[in-house]
């Protein structure tokens, strides 16, 4: 296990299986280190940490998915032999997909499983904004009306101007998301998504299963986007259900 500032682990002193996980666009690390308690003891969360946010602020961001792919996944994969699995939301569901998708291409290890979350399939990904070409203003607009940030600090102008840079390079890589075709993954995938999601509800999020050769398990919850802030504890009992899986197979796999 490597100190990096690409990844961010929460406190687990004896875990069986390593949860990386990839955030929305302008999210960071510190959004998943209450996973933590609320997961098993033995499933450590360790989240992705980009360059632009929190201790890595002042380092220049990365806006292409090729540059975050080649610096990203070999970190990942130094990152030790404990079993792992992937989750990401929005953005951070393409990421994680196309990490896993780098990994198995360059015969690096994979994920036990890759849970998805508020992202309709890859190859049915399309942007119909174009929010990375705003201006500071019209993107804070932005910001008000998809409701994942909080009122409190859009006022906060100084806050912001911090902030909108690691957002702006966040964006660009899903408003230019290019899917390329491609053998499905040998991983498993567990689909989550909110039933009020705009951004799934034109391209349906069932078709991820023509991305795995095993299988693909999808679960709805009510709300938008935003719905695994606003039913935390039922995506947190859903994701445990499928990591408990993830660990069974690993253990079996191991006999």
């Amino acid at each position: 296990m490597n100190s990096t500032p690409w990844l961010v682990r929460s406190d687990c002193p004896a875990p069986r299986l390593r949860l990386y996980c990839f955030s929305y666009a302008g999210g960071s690390a510190a959004d998943f280190m209450p996973w933590q308690s609320a997961l098993a003891p033995d499933i450590e969360v360790c989240a992705i940490q980009l360059p632009g946010r929190g201790a890595r602020l002042d380092e220049p961001t990365v806006a292409s998915m090729a540059q975050l792919l080649e610096t990203l996944a070999p970190v990942i994969a130094r990152d030790g032999e404990q079993p792992f699995a992937f989750f990401g939301h929005s953005l951070g569901a393409l990421v994680a997909f196309e990490v896993a998708r780098y990994a198995m291409h360059r015969s690096l290890p994979q994920p036990s499983r890759l849970l998805v979350s508020g992202c309709a399939a890859p190859q049915r990904y399309h942007s119909l904004e174009q929010l990375h070409r705003l201006s500071d203003d019209g993107l804070v607009d932005a910001l008000r009306r998809l409701n994942g940030t909080p009122a409190e600090l859009l006022e906060h102008r100084e806050l912001m101007e911090l902030i909108l840079p690691a957002l702006r390079a966040d964006l660009t890589l899903a408003e230019t998301y290019a899917y390329r075709p491609g053998p499905s993954l040998p991983v498993p995938i567990t689909v989550l998504s909110g039933t009020l999601d705009l951004h799934t509800q034109l391209e349906p999020v069932d078709a991820w299963h023509e991305q795995t050769c095993v299988e693909c398990r999808t679960y709805a919850f009510e709300g938008d986007h935003f719905f695994i802030k606003a039913h935390f504890h039922a995506v947190i009992a859903c994701i445990h259900a499928e990591l408990t899986g993830a660990l069974a197979a690993s253990s079996a796999v191991k006999r």
